[in-house]
């Protein structure tokens, strides 16, 4: 029985330019996941010959994008079968090449859909181009291609499927897919008949709290990209209405479960979607590709086995603190030097490093922590050096989001050598890797409730390195006061007055500012003991909770139905 696993977007190796963020890696977590312990799943995405973004930033942070240039013939397989859908009223051949996902138990075989064909004209053949390129309408055709042409390319391979997992909303057209072919299948069923059908193979998660962040697409583009005849059968599923095809609405309407990904995030999509119940998994990331060197060696020595069942890591609680602290030690030495040699600037390994990286984009807040620099460079002369790493892409069409990226380039400038900030351009996975695993503590301030989950901050946390996190998302669950990090309580925006963002944006910072100069900064120069025994409780309390293993034999248990 097979689960197959839709997402728009899978990070599945640094050389294959398939995701722009977080709901990509969580994607390549899970699949990484069931290879290493069920259940049987295959993965559908697009292939992006011209991936998402190659960053590069002036010397003031101005970001200039590049499409990512990579050949899929030199680290995919290309198949033979192809298949047909129809995109404004045009035939539309899709091809495919497979990625292979080994873990530790079995393989995942990822389908990654292609329209770069000869048959096709320009305008189809560039839809497998750019990851979140294009208008509205390339969008919509994008998602076409993964929902309908992905359905019917699992069926060209032989695929059997159980369950189909809709990952976001823009994997939902496999309800459409799957709708059509109910009613092609029994000639004379009901809509409501098929309907019931296509609920029961597909669920749906979740990830977008914030309500510009759901797709929706006019009728008449529906119509245009569509086919007028596919309008009542979205309306059927739920999806269209009211002049809109919303995605997530589609995605709930073929679905029998529903999911956000974390407990205060299906909280926040209750109350988006009134009278729809929403179970939470959360999210969790697969330890084996986010756990650095040196710390997979500590872990290895003291709990062996800890690939294999993520659990065992709450024994890490019995390994002295310094062991730990050992550990990270290289992690950092490791960050100060891939620093280094991506900017020529020395850090030093024996400061209080804070590491942030997300999307740039306005409810991050990533310019949070540089509200008063007056208040940065008190704490500096109380305590000693203090410095930030950085990183983050803004999308192309997010000028907001660009311009928090200059405002940190203005504030490392004005802070200049007293409190050296650096920003690394080009973030990706391996950049990833050395900033979880090497900053002190991983700072995380979103405007709440518009953070869903954070799975940066889990993958510090395995790594020994403690959160200093707005309580919104994951860190809502993973934080135990005084134990596995520090929290900012976060106020919530009153949308009706105009200046409430901006005070409580004020009142966060301020207290943010309280957070280090009162519990975090003294801990660290006062007693690295305990603050060493604080990097272990990030491990034995959350990193071994908070994994993409648990995550997927969640999901079998609850979703996929898949153990009685």
């Amino acid at each position: 029985m097979t689960v197959a696993y839709f997402s728009m977007e899978v990070a599945l190796d640094e050389a294959v330019p398939g995701y722009s963020g977080g709901l990509g890696v969580l994607a390549g977590d899970l699949l990484r996941a069931a290879a290493d312990v069920g259940p049987d799943m295959v993965g559908v995405t697009l292939v992006y010959r011209q991936g998402y973004l190659a960053q590069r930033l002036d010397d003031d942070g101005t970001q200039h994008e590049a499409p990512e240039a990579w050949d899929p013939a030199a680290h995919l397989e290309p198949l033979a079968e192809s298949v047909v859908v129809v995109l404004g009223g045009e035939q539309v051949e899709v091809g495919a090449w497979r990625y292979v996902v080994r873990g530790e138990r079995s393989e995942v075989p990822v389908v990654l859909l292609d329209t770069d064909r000869p048959s096709n004209g320009e305008r189809w053949r560039s839809l497998t181009g750019r990851l979140y390129g294009g208008d509205g309408e390339y969008r919509l055709a994008q998602e076409a291609v993964l929902g309908l042409g992905g359905a019917v390319m699992l069926e060209a391979l032989g695929q059997r499927v159980e369950t189909y997992h809709l990952n976001e909303g823009h994997s939902t057209l496999v309800g459409l897919a799957l709708l059509r072919r109910a009613r092609h299948e029994g000639p004379g069923t009901s809509v409501e008949d098929a309907v019931g059908d296509v609920r029961r193979r597909c669920v749906f998660t979740t990830h977008t709290p914030v309500p510009a962040g759901h797709d929706r697409f006019a009728e008449d583009a529906v119509r245009h990209v569509l086919g007028e005849e596919s309008l009542g059968d979205l309306t059927a599923l739920g999806g269209l209405g009211a002049g809109w095809l919303d995605m997530t609405r589609l995605g709930i309407g073929s679905s029998r479960w529903t999911y956000g990904v974390s407990t205060r995030h299906a909280e926040v999509t209750r109350a988006m979607f009134p009278g729809v119940e929403v179970r939470a998994v959360t999210n969790g990331v697969h330890l084996g590709t986010w756990v650095a060197p040196a710390m997979a060696s500590l872990f290895d020595a003291r709990v062996p086995g800890w690939r294999q069942d993520n659990t065992r890591l709450r024994l890490l609680d019995r390994v002295p603190a310094a062991e730990v602290a050992a550990a990270h030690a290289l992690s950092k030495e490791a960050l100060v030097a891939e620093v280094a040699r991506r900017t020529g600037r020395r850090l030093s390994a024996d400061a209080f490093t804070i590491g942030a990286a997300r999307r740039a984009t306005a409810y991050k807040r990533m310019s949070l922590l540089f509200s008063d620099p007056g208040r940065l460079e008190k704490l500096v002369a109380e305590f000693g050096t203090l410095q930030v790493v950085l990183a983050g892409k803004a999308h192309p069409r997010d000028d907001g989001g660009k311009e928090i990226i200059r405002t940190l380039f203005r504030a490392a400038e004005q802070l200049g050598a007293s409190l050296p900030v650096v920003f690394l351009p080009g973030y990706e996975m391996g950049l990833a890797r050395m900033l979880v695993a090497g900053a002190d503590v991983w700072l995380n301030t979103p405007r709440p409730p518009h953070e869903a989950s954070g799975t940066s901050g889990m993958k510090a946390a395995a790594n020994g390195v403690p959160n200093l996190s707005v309580l919104d998302g994951w860190w809502v669950e993973g934080y135990l006061p005084g134990v596995t990090g520090w929290a900012v309580r976060g106020r919530p925006v009153d949308e009706s007055r105009p200046e409430a963002a901006a005070e409580a944006d004020a009142a966060d910072a301020a207290e943010l500012y309280d957070v280090l100069g009162a519990e975090v900064l003294p801990l660290y120069h006062g007693d690295p003991g305990r603050f060493a025994a604080v990097r272990r409780a990030a491990v034995a309390f959350d990193g071994f909770h908070f994994t993409a293993q648990r995550m997927v034999l969640e999901y079998r248990r609850v979703a996929y139905d898949l153990d009685g």
